[in-house]
C-alpha cells in the first residue's frame, strides 16, 4: 500500500476544504503547513501577494510529518499574486530533498496555474504526477468534488506505472 501525505497552507480554508476532501478519499495523512507571520485581514493579504511576488521564503511551524516517510506528497496551495503562495514556497525549499513522488492541486482567484505549477516543479525538482486546478468560486460552491475525483483517478492510474 502506497503511503500518501496531503500537505498544504491555507488562508481562507478554501485549500483547506479541498485538502480534507482529498485525505478523505484516499485515507490518508494531512499536513497543514502554519506560517508564523500573521496573513489574516487586509494588512495580512497585502503582505501574502507582496512577499509572494517577491518570492520570499516565510518561518513556518514545525512540520510534523517527514516527507521521506511518503511515496507521494501531494502539496496544496493558493496561488497569491499570480506565484506560490510563501509557506508553500518555503515547505518545498526545505524538504525538496525528501520527496519520493509529488502531485499538485491549487485554489485561485484569477491567475493561471501553468507558471505556478512549473515554479513548484522546479523548487521540489520533481515532476508531478497529477495536477489539479479550482477557482476559488468552485469550492466556496462546493463544486469541486468531481475534479478531486479525477485527479485522484489521474494519481492511482500514474502510479500504477
Amino acid at each position: 500500500m502506497m503511503e500518501i501525505l496531503v500537505a498544504f497552507y491555507s488562508r481562507s480554508g478554501k485549500t483547506k476544504k479541498v485538502a480534507e476532501a482529498i485525505s478523505d478519499i484516499l485515507k490518508c495523512d494531512k499536513e497543514e503547513i502554519f506560517d508564523t507571520k500573521n496573513r489574516k485581514e487586509i494588512p495580512g493579504f497585502l503582505s501574502a501577494g507582496t512577499d509572494a511576488n517577491l518570492r520570499r521564503l516565510t518561518a513556518i511551524k514545525e512540520i510534523k510529518n517527514n516527507p521521506s516517510l511518503y511515496d507521494l506528497v501531494i502539496i496544496g496551495i493558493p496561488i497569491w499574486s499570480s506565484n506560490i503562495s510563501t509557506p508553500i514556497r518555503t515547505y518545498l525549499s526545505l524538504c525538496k530533498e525528501e520527496f519520493k513522488k509529488v502531485a499538485f492541486f491549487c485554489t485561485r482567484l484569477g491567475s493561471d496555474s501553468k507558471k505556478v505549477f512549473a515554479d513548484m516543479k522546479n523548487l521540489s525538482q520533481k515532476i508531478p504526477l497529477a495536477l489539479l486546478e479550482l477557482t476559488s468560486r468552485e469550492v466556496a460552491r462546493d463544486q469541486y468534488m468531481q475534479k478531486v475525483k479525477e485527479f485522484i483517478k489521474n494519481l492511482k492510474e500514474e502510479t500504477v506505472k
